[in-house]
This record gives structure tokens, C-alpha cells and sequence, in this order.
């Protein structure tokens, strides 16, 4: 039987902080369990006995675990990369047995940065859960976005660019922890009706009354809102960073980070085009009945971890 050890961050159930990297591992350590694993999950590498296969959150990385990869057979769920202005994240990928990534582009960043060995990096993109079609309004008017409220999130570009829509009649609902930064959700005014973090359930019925997910994010590693936004057939609006091509391919309108003028003229002609928005709801559902659900995901990271412990 296949042992692994889990080290996930200690908020992982937290209901009033939901994050995608939450998800995600909860989802893997689901699908390991179902696929016949015995699954430990542990919240810090000194609990893993030695010699054991550990499969640990990138969230968690610090420069010690560089020396936990030799005393541990040490995968790394990298969900967003440091970067080189952090040195030891180098030193730590390096010394560790393999690495899953959660995007091709983030696999890509981290060969070019770090130089390391392509075999020993898989990429396990997200999974979507089965979702009900929504239909969609005529005019398009039910605007949402889907994240937690900080600055990394773009909450204020989203927030600029509706200014520039006062002539149009729409509405915009943000789904999502105000209590990461509360001073920047504080400050974002009424533009957006911030709701917090919703169920699961409350999260199914906020989509099936939405028209467009418009995300503007400076940085995404895949953008796992924008594959559940599409597994709803949802059309999407959504940053050009990161990976987030790979999530949307040609089901979704691009637009530079951190550009409110470009947000705008976007969500504009989504708003006044409706030929415009007929196209985009046949790409999203044409999208739709391409995603694959968590069952991939789960059998891609199983066999990282297998051959990681060989």
C-alpha cells in the first residue's frame, strides 16, 4: 500500500479565508485516499518520521527545508512561485525529490529560473467539479468576481474601471475573504458589493445567476475561478497574467494587469454587444465540456509521488 505524508497549511479548513491552493490540496488528498493511499496530513515537516514520502504545500516552503530534503523523500506542491528575488527557493526545489507545479507556465518559470532537472517537475493543472449550465440574461448585466479582496486580486482596477460604466446599468458582486487585507477592502468603496466567503452551495447559486466573471488580477499562477466560472459556462474577462491562458485557451477576453481603461472598454462592449456576448457564452460552453475534473489532477500528482519514491 502507498504511504504519504501531507504537509498543508494550518488554515486549510478555515471557512472564512477559502483560497484555490485550499481547494486544491484538499481535493489531492481526497482523490490519493480514494485511489487507495494512506494519506498523514501533517501542518510542519518535523512530524514526518524519517525516510518518509512527503508531499509538502509551497506555501509552506522556508529555507530550512532544504535540509528536510535529506532527511525526507520531499515533493513539492509549488502553487505560486517566489520567484528569484528568493534565493533559497532555488535551493530548496533543487534539493528536493520532485516538484508538481500547478500550470505549465509556472513549470516553465521555474526551469528557467532555477535550472532544474525538466523530469523531476510535472505539471497537475486544477480539476473542476461537474456544474450546472447557467443560462445567462439577456442584457448581460450580473457582473461577479471570485476571490479574496486584496491588492494582488486587482480589486481595485476592477473597482476603477466599473467607475467608467456609470451610464450603463450593471451590477458586480465580489465573492470572498475581506479579512485578508481589511484595510484594502475598506477602502474600495461601494462600487462592488463585497458578500465574503460563501459555501460551496451559496457559491453554485451566486453563479447560476451570473452573467460574466471579470477577474483582475496582477498575478495567477492558473486561475482556478476562471475554469469554475467556464465549468458553469460562464464567460470570462480576466487578466493576462501567469497562467491563466492555460485555464480559459480561447474562452475568455484578455486584458493587461493592472490596465482600468482596457477593463473598462472590455466590459463595455460585454455590456452593449450582444453578438459579443453570444460568442463568448458558445466559447465558454464549448470550454465547459473540455475541463477535466479532479480524478486527472489526482492521477498526475500520484504518479509525481511514485516516482519520487523510487
Amino acid at each position: 500500500m502507498s504511504v504519504v505524508h501531507v504537509v498543508v497549511p494550518a488554515g486549510i479548513d478555515d471557512p472564512a479565508r477559502p483560497s484555490g491552493g485550499n481547494v486544491y490540496d484538499r481535493r489531492v488528498i481526497s482523490g490519493l485516499t480514494g485511489l487507495g493511499w494512506t494519506v498523514h496530513e501533517h501542518t510542519a515537516t518535523a512530524t514526518v518520521p524519517d525516510g518518509a514520502l512527503t508531499l509538502v504545500d509551497g506555501l509552506l516552503l522556508t529555507p530550512e527545508l532544504r535540509d528536510e530534503a535529506a532527511r525526507l523523500r520531499l515533493v513539492v506542491l509549488v502553487h505560486l512561485p517566489r520567484g528569484t528575488s528568493v534565493p533559497w527557493e532555488r535551493d530548496v526545489l533543487r534539493a528536493a525529490a520532485g516538484v508538481v507545479t500547478t500550470s505549465r507556465w509556472t513549470r516553465r518559470r521555474l526551469l528557467e529560473w532555477y535550472d532544474l532537472v525538466p523530469s523531476r517537475v510535472r505539471v497537475a493543472e486544477p480539476g473542476v467539479e461537474p456544474s450546472a449550465l447557467t443560462p445567462g440574461s439577456a442584457s448581460g448585466s450580473v457582473l461577479l468576481c471570485v476571490g479574496a479582496v486584496t491588492f494582488l486580486k486587482g480589486y481595485d482596477v476592477l473597482s476603477a474601471a466599473l467607475d467608467g460604466l456609470g451610464d450603463l446599468t450593471w451590477s458586480c458582486r465580489g465573492v470572498g475573504s475581506t479579512e485578508v487585507e481589511p484595510t484594502f477592502a475598506a477602502g474600495l468603496g461601494g462600487t462592488i458589493r463585497l458578500t465574503g466567503p460563501l459555501s460551496r452551495c451559496e457559491l453554485d447559486a451566486t453563479y447560476a445567476e451570473a452573467d460574466l466573471l471579470v477577474l483582475a488580477s496582477r498575478a495567477e499562477t492558473y486561475g482556478m475561478v476562471v475554469t469554475e466560472a467556464l465549468a458553469h459556462g460562464v464567460p470570462v474577462i480576466v487578466s493576462d497574467v501567469g497562467g491563466v491562458r492555460e485555464a480559459a485557451r480561447r474562452a475568455a477576453v484578455l486584458v493587461p494587469p493592472g490596465d482600468a481603461e482596457a477593463l473598462t472598454d472590455a466590459l463595455r462592449r460585454w455590456l452593449t454587444d450582444a453578438d459579443h456576448r453570444a460568442a463568448l457564452r458558445a466559447a465558454a460552453r464549448a470550454r465547459r465540456t473540455a475541463l477535466a475534473d479532479w480524478s486527472l489532477t489526482t492521477a498526475l500528482v500520484a504518479g509525481a509521488l511514485e516516482e519520487a519514491a523510487s
